[in-house]
């Protein structure tokens, strides 16, 4: 799929309705889609450049935009829980998922955050995927195929347990590891051996015991900086003239980040120490 310039067959297409429902085509060469406003014709939008309107044969007009990767996100097939845009933007900033990084992903899923850590490491770089469920496998394969258009020659979708990938397994230490696993603490053994000097582990964790487990276990591996987590609220704004308040729903509590860093082999960190009470 193209990522600008006017629609091509082949093209991801999200078509947007005067209710703002939503209709995602394909591109083809003499296709066609039915909705209950009539036919759109593939070939009255071929050519045509991102943000124009196509009209169908009993006069519904549709906005025409390429599928985003958010798009795409929320609407593709599931075999697990995907992680939400708004924790994955914050995997990709705080995490430092920079072009060229070695990514180490336990817990594929359904294959949203792949593409995420795919499109931020680039070819440069290379994303190794673990998975324990073969099921999952194939979402998250399918998933990541139909995004990108091929499966990318800079990832790794393996069937296996974290438990027993060895550096070798990975031509050496990663520069980030990403966690997303219903008990990552007791996995903290294997990525002090995986996880390069300075490297960043994240967790992606849903309940508070689960919190709880990952930060003392960070803190009992003593190899790691003082673990740092948190959740991200996102809430909606509806603006028509004056009328201008908070959604009703929001996107609320999907799960509790944790975050830290590889400390060298054989350094001890500074006790962190809370200021005195006055």
């Amino acid at each position: 799929m193209a990522y600008s310039g006017p629609f091509q067959p082949g093209d991801r297409v999200q078509l947007t309705d005067a209710k703002r429902r939503h209709h995602t085509i394909v591109l083809a060469a003499g296709g066609s889609y039915f909705t209950h406003k009539g036919e759109i014709k593939h070939d009255d939008i071929i050519g045509a450049h991102e943000g124009t309107v196509v009209t169908s044969a009993q006069g519904g007009q549709y906005l025409c935009f390429r599928h985003l990767m958010v798009d795409h996100v929320l609407s593709m097939p599931r075999g697990a829980a995907v992680i939400y845009p708004k924790d994955a933007g914050q995997i990709l900033i705080e995490g430092d998922i920079f072009q060229g990084a070695r990514v180490l992903e336990a817990g594929a899923g359904s294959g949203a955050l792949s593409m995420a850590l795919l499109r931020a490491v680039g070819p440069t770089g290379h994303v190794y995927s673990y998975e324990i469920r073969d099921d999952h496998i194939g979402f998250a394969r399918d998933n990541v195929v139909e995004y990108f258009g091929e499966e990318p020659n800079w990832w790794s979708l393996r069937l296996g347990d974290l438990g027993e990938v060895t550096p070798e397994d990975l031509g050496g230490p990663v520069d980030r590891i990403i966690l997303d696993m219903v008990d990552p603490w007791n996995y903290l053994d294997q990525v002090t051996k995986l996880l390069i000097p300075g490297g960043v582990i994240m967790t992606y964790v849903a309940t508070v015991p689960q919190l709880m487990n990952v930060v003392e276990g960070l803190r009992a591996q003593r190899c790691f900086t003082e673990p740092r987590s948190w959740e991200t609220l996102l809430r909606e704004w509806k603006v028509e003239g004056l009328a201008v308040r908070p959604e009703h729903r929001m996107n609320a509590h999907t799960a509790f980040l944790v975050f830290a860093r590889r400390l060298a082999d054989g350094t001890v960190a500074p006790r962190p120490q809370r200021r005195a009470r006055k």
